[in-house]
């Protein structure tokens, strides 16, 4: 939901309702038959935040006053139970493999290349890697276009992503950095692209360029007029622009969202009344599941709850957001999983 984690290691101390429904079925998911999940958003950390725990789907961001101390986060510090903990100490890449396995996910993780492969290293058979052109958490710093070429040719990277211009203040569309969209274009590797909100609320303090304007989906337009062959997965959906991402997704076929990060950092109702929308709207095919996964390793259970829970969606469209439109984006097994 960022460039890198960026956004979310300024917001370590928050609180949200987190709902009896969603607890129920955190029990149902330790069956020794799960169907398989594919998580299209993970960022390979080593460690959890140096922190406090965290509640979900909090109910509100808090107005502040410049003329006061600021937190870097505007998330209301609500309390609930249970909340989410933060892995301890060297034990953060340990406890979300052993989720991952619990639960039968397989995950897209980004990063740079080395902290990607130690996700590789500790979960084999899970981990489809993926690596950007953002060059560490300095916005504007990118790799040589020959080093991406050779993580995607010769050491088996997947997809390009996490991309977060947005945090740059540049338009996904910018000429600047059109030259990496071309490769990913050539190799046929897909993008995953920071769009919609980020900040948390703080956007003015914390990470002065970033714009929520370029968050617009539409700004993609011209990304795809010049690369009609590529394929982009629109990270949060870009949440909340709605109408935006609507007509992007009815003009252009190759476009896919994910939910991730938006499903658990807003209250429950916005969250799942914009899935909603989007699945009614006709493109049930194009919504794929994600967490943000970082800091909190239950936080992908407790995600894949939300969607399970959505009494909205039939049990196929429930298998489509967690699973199957995923492997057609990815081009992975497409056969229908049950």
């Amino acid at each position: 939901m960022l460039l890198q984690f960026q956004k979310y290691a300024l917001a370590l101390v928050c609180g949200m309702v987190f709902f009896p429904c969603a607890t129920r079925l955190l029990a149902q998911n330790t069956s020794s038959n799960v169907p398989p999940v594919i998580d299209v958003h993970v960022h390979a950390i080593d460690e959890s935040f140096p922190g406090g725990p965290m509640c979900p789907n909090e109910s509100k961001f808090l107005a502040s006053d410049p003329s006061m101390k600021e937190a870097t986060s505007g998330w209301s510090q609500e309390e609930c139970t249970p909340k989410l903990y933060p892995a301890a100490k060297g034990e953060y890449i340990k406890d979300v493999v052993a989720e991952m396995e619990r639960l039968n996910v397989t995950a897209v993780v980004f990063g740079d290349p080395k902290s990607v492969q130690k996700w590789r290293d500790a979960a084999p058979g899970r981990v489809i890697p993926g690596t950007s052109f953002s060059q560490g958490m300095q916005p504007g710093a990118h790799v040589p276009l020959d080093e991406l070429r050779t993580d995607f040719t010769k050491d088996g990277f997947r997809v390009m992503g996490e991309i977060g211009l947005q945090y740059e203040g540049l338009s996904p569309s910018d000429p600047s950095v059109d030259q990496y969209f071309a490769l990913a274009e050539e190799l046929d590797i897909p993008i995953a692209i920071h769009m919609g909100t980020g900040g948390s609320g703080r956007a003015n303090i914390a990470m002065p360029k970033f714009r929520g304007s370029m968050g617009n989906p539409l700004l993609l337009e011209e990304l795809l007029a010049r690369h009609p062959k590529l394929r982009v997965q629109v990270m949060h959906a870009g949440y909340p622009m709605i109408d935006n991402m609507l007509t992007l997704l009815q003009a252009n076929s190759h476009v896919y969202v994910d939910v991730a990060g938006l499903i658990w950092s807003y209250p429950l109702k916005e969250v799942n009344r914009y899935i909603q929308r989007l699945v009614e709207a006709g493109f049930e095919d194009r919504v794929m599941f994600g967490t943000d996964q970082l800091q909190w390793p239950k936080l992908m259970s407790y995600s894949i709850s939300i969607i399970q829970n959505a009494d909205y969606l039939s049990p196929e469209q429930k298998r489509d957001i967690l699973y199957n439109n995923a492997a057609r984006f990815l081009r992975l097994d497409t056969a229908q999983s049950k």
